[in-house]
């Protein structure tokens, strides 16, 4: 049962990978682009962080840790750019 969640979960990384290249791809000049790929990666760092690396097991701690720092990570990015 966990191998099948598993593989769900990684398949949809997957899409969601595709999905960015596309984006980026098919509008490269449209005003928020940047944002439309940043919140793409938010879902896929989110996959990887819960999903293959058991943070979800974790401590509530490191949780909150790593949606902190996704948050102001983005933020700064979105910003900058």
């Amino acid at each position: 049962m966990e191998k099948l969640r598993l593989v769900k979960v990684w398949i949809f990384l997957v899409l969601l990978t595709i999905s960015s290249a596309l984006v980026s791809y098919n509008f490269p000049h449209y005003e928020y682009i940047i944002t439309i790929i940043i919140g793409l990666t938010i879902v896929k760092f989110l996959g990887i962080s819960f999903f293959f690396m058991e943070l979800r097991k974790a401590n509530s701690f490191w949780k909150i840790a790593v949606i902190i720092y996704l948050l102001l990570f983005s933020t700064i990015v979105t910003l900058i750019v």
